[in-house]
């Protein structure tokens, strides 16, 4: 179906009504009735559920194919399936295994992972471990692709923003690939998702992510909530049609063809829909105790500033790729696509009966809904937040082997625009960096508008945003940083694990397929 793009006041006039639209503003902070937004908002046709009418799902854990060696071997089917979001209608995924989120991998540091994905959706796809320390071989580079059977890639691929690549640019598995995750890292909650050259934004709009939680002992001696107390939670949006289907504004639905999305939607697609592990706006019932949740944006573009209703302090004790030092109390957890946040909450703070909500405070409308808690009994618990979570080394700046800077922007040239790093356009061979292996280099970020900034391969500190030291929550180690509109942000990123090819782009998934990636080699 083609969506339109109607003006900001044209919105305001039926955002309560079906009709599909687009919100558009500038390239710079787009606002929508007083709230900051990063992108277009795409409106649902479909009947749309009253928040708070579904249990929230939990993806059910994967089960090794085979453990030999030190090594758990599993494998994963990428397959449409149809399952119903929205009740009374069903939803055509594209999902590992069918499903949408996928199964939850669970690893475990120093044990190795054997991942076979086999492809059996219609286009290609490159599954990438956000957060992962692997192999360039094994990274999820956008143009090492799995082919189905009897796929012929174009010699001249006709990318965003008349980007051209030859046909050695491309290296095709036919059906199925073997990807290779050492687990040489501490205890994370990192996420798989698709990341195909020019289409990662509507493939994983279509449902191809899932949890990758990694466990190590410092992390299992700490008495924080674990088990059934444990429990990751995906949010995104998307938006759906009158059927059920998932609405996208891609140029060529079928994904085959020429990529990209239309005009209105270049700063991103937002969906008026929320989803927490594939279903609307669910609810949990819990128990009066403490629990711990792995918080993960999987949204191609929105960000979420989310708190809880009637209040109460989100304890924050990881981040990204690890846990913190030490615990953090916040009111409200910022995430810009991509991030994740693991969080504590205490719901003996509240009697059994009452109904605690998670908001996403950056939202109006059904949109600052996210998740119902209903407290339902009081229950024994053993757990609580210690005062130290774990040694963070912090990194030495007097040891930076380099300082670069990469400006992340909206260039226009020639009556054209597109997403670009340093005033380039994505090249497959166009390196910008080439860290030594083992080093630290200081790396700075700046913008133009909402760009969630992601290193493959390197975790990193962030130390200087705006000028100012962090906040204690921002502390941690990191793979994805938020960089603002004319925001400058410092990391001290360390290059270890392998040498080869990695890159580093912005995680607004439509930024992303529009060329806003950039090439590092580690030598």
């Amino acid at each position: 179906m083609r969506v339109r793009a109607l003006s900001r006041r044209g919105f305001l006039g039926v955002a309560g009504g079906t009709a599909a639209a687009a919100v558009t503003g500038s390239a710079v902070g787009t606002r929508l009735a007083g709230r900051e937004e990063a992108g277009s908002l795409l409106v649902s046709t479909a009947e749309l559920p009253e928040p708070f009418q579904v249990p929230l799902p939990v993806p059910r854990p994967a089960r090794p194919a085979s453990t030999t060696g030190g090594v758990d071997r599993y494998e994963m089917v990428q397959r449409s399936a149809d399952v119903e979001i929205l009740p009374g209608l069903r939803t055509r995924v594209w999902g590992y295994d069918g499903q949408f989120p996928g199964p939850t991998v669970v690893g475990r540091s120093g044990r190795g992972v054997l991942l076979t994905v086999r492809n059996e959706l219609p286009v290609p796809t490159s599954t990438h471990l956000h957060g992962g320390v692997t192999p360039p071989g094994s990274d999820g580079y956008p143009t090492d692709i799995v082919v189905p059977r009897g796929w012929r890639q174009p010699s001249g691929h006709s990318g965003h923003a008349g980007m051209r690549m030859p046909a050695d640019a491309w290296q095709t598995t036919e059906l199925a690939k073997d990807y290779d995750y050492p687990m040489d890292q501490q205890a994370a909650t990192l996420w798989y998702h698709d990341h195909r050259m020019d289409f990662s934004a509507p493939q994983v709009w279509r449902g191809l992510a899932g949890f990758f939680l990694v466990h190590d002992d410092e992390e299992e001696r700490l008495p924080l909530p674990a088990g059934e107390r444990d429990i990751p939670l995906m949010i995104c949006d998307r938006a759906f049609d009158r059927d059920g289907s998932f609405l996208y504004p891609s140029i060529d639905p079928s994904l085959k063809g020429e990529p990209g999305v239309e005009d209105a939607y270049m700063d991103g697609v937002m969906g008026d829909v929320t989803l927490v592990n594939g279903a609307p706006w669910p609810e949990l019932e819990v128990d009066a105790v403490r629990y711990r949740f792995r918080l993960l944006n999987a949204s191609n573009a929105r960000r979420y500033r989310l708190a809880l209703r009637p209040g109460g302090p989100l304890v924050q004790v990881g981040s990204d790729t690890g846990l913190l030092e030490a615990p953090v109390p916040l009111d409200s957890v910022t995430l810009a696509p991509a991030e994740r946040a693991e969080i504590v909450i205490d719901f003996s703070r509240w009697k059994p009966g009452t109904d605690v909500r998670l908001v996403n405070t950056l939202a109006d409308g059904r949109m600052r809904d996210v998740l119902r808690f209903r407290v339902t009994r009081t229950a024994r618990d053993t757990t609580r937040v210690p005062s130290r979570l774990a040694e963070i080394e912090p990194l030495d700046q007097a040891r930076v082997a380099a300082s670069r800077t990469f400006d992340f922007r909206l260039t226009r040239s020639g009556g054209s625009h597109a997403w670009t790093v340093n005033g380039h356009r994505f090249s497959t061979d166009r390196v910008l960096a080439a860290p030594k292996l083992g080093t630290v280099e200081r790396w700075r970020f700046t913008s133009d508008f909402h760009h969630p900034v992601h290193l493959h391969l390197a975790h990193f500190q962030i130390v200087a945003r705006g000028g100012r030291a962090p906040e204690a929550h921002e502390r941690g180690w990191k793979d994805t940083v938020d960089v603002r509109p004319y925001e400058t942000v410092d990391v001290l990123a360390r290059f270890s694990g392998y040498r080869g090819r990695y890159m580093f782009h912005c995680h607004n998934l439509e930024h992303e397929d529009m060329a806003m990636m950039a090439n590092f080699r580690v030598i």
